[in-house]
């Protein structure tokens, strides 16, 4: 079996992973940074992060292993002093896969025939560089509404717990295939008004976001950020791919949202 572990470089997780890089290289495993069949991401979630998107090409042969060496969170789930018990686990194939839905974001240009395509594992997000973003939203390629405010945020179910929720959207179980759209800061009043509320749509269905006036936008893709000029479009989909990880042990997703959200002394 070959793997790969990503750091967050700070001192314990890069002493993390010298140690289990020697244990599963004692067990005959082979560091293999081009082609793994497991990636370890040792920090947080946003390490692990990084990791997706590094091998986000590759995704139906890898499976990601979260390990934190911060706060629990909902992708590194295990704990530094279970290293060792982590590296036997994964030595003796003691593991199921299990898989999440992912987004789908295409970005279609005025003057471009191919769309600039990305994955995200938590959420795409559409800000003006000016103060206000006006879009009209499509469902399945009929007018919703008009949309005028801060921002837009299309989630994932397993990235439902992130900026989605901080924007009052639902949590919604990774079990179903699902994105989620959340309003940043609408503008409603007698003049213009939004449906104020999220939006989750099945697999089946597609969101197009389309500008109404100025066609540049800071769009974000996980934590990805780039200024996207000329845009005719910005397209939602639940996407054909979908992110593996390497379950060693139960931890249902509602005890992670309990434990990540209202139990503080599980979360040291």
């Amino acid at each position: 079996m070959k793997f790969h572990i990503i750091s967050r470089t700070d001192k314990l997780s890069n002493e993390l992973m010298a140690t289990a890089k020697d244990y599963l290289e004692d067990f005959g495993m082979e560091w293999n940074e081009e082609s793994p069949d497991v990636v370890l991401s040792i920090g947080g979630d946003g390490t692990l992060l990084h990791a997706f998107h590094k091998y986000s090409e590759k995704l139906a042969d890898v499976a990601f292993v979260g390990i934190h060496t911060g706060h629990l969170g909902f992708y590194a789930d295990w704990k530094p002093i279970e290293i060792e018990k982590l590296v036997l686990s994964i030595a003796k194939k003691e593991y199921e896969v299990i898989e999440y839905p992912l987004l789908e974001v295409s970005i279609h240009y005025q003057n471009l025939d191919d769309p600039a395509v990305y994955l995200a594992l938590n959420e795409s997000t559409v800000k003006s560089p000016d103060v206000t973003l006006v879009m009209d939203v499509f469902l399945n390629e009929s007018h919703f509404e008009r949309f005028r405010g801060d921002g837009l945020c299309m989630s994932t179910p397993s990235g439902s717990t992130a900026y989605n929720k901080a924007l009052g959207g639902a949590i919604i179980h990774p079990s179903l295939q699902a994105m989620q759209l959340t309003e940043m800061a609408s503008i409603n009043n007698r003049v213009f008004r939004t449906v104020g509320s999220p939006l989750v749509l099945p697999a089946h269905h597609r969101c197009a976001l389309r500008p109404v006036k100025a066609p540049d936008f800071m769009v974000t893709v996980d934590h990805l950020q780039l200024l996207h000029k000329d845009v005719k479009s910005i397209e939602y989909r639940v996407a054909d791919e979908k992110v593996r990880f390497a379950r060693f042990r139960s931890f249902p997703f509602w005890q992670r949202v309990h434990d990540s959200f209202i139990d503080s002394e599980s979360s040291e």
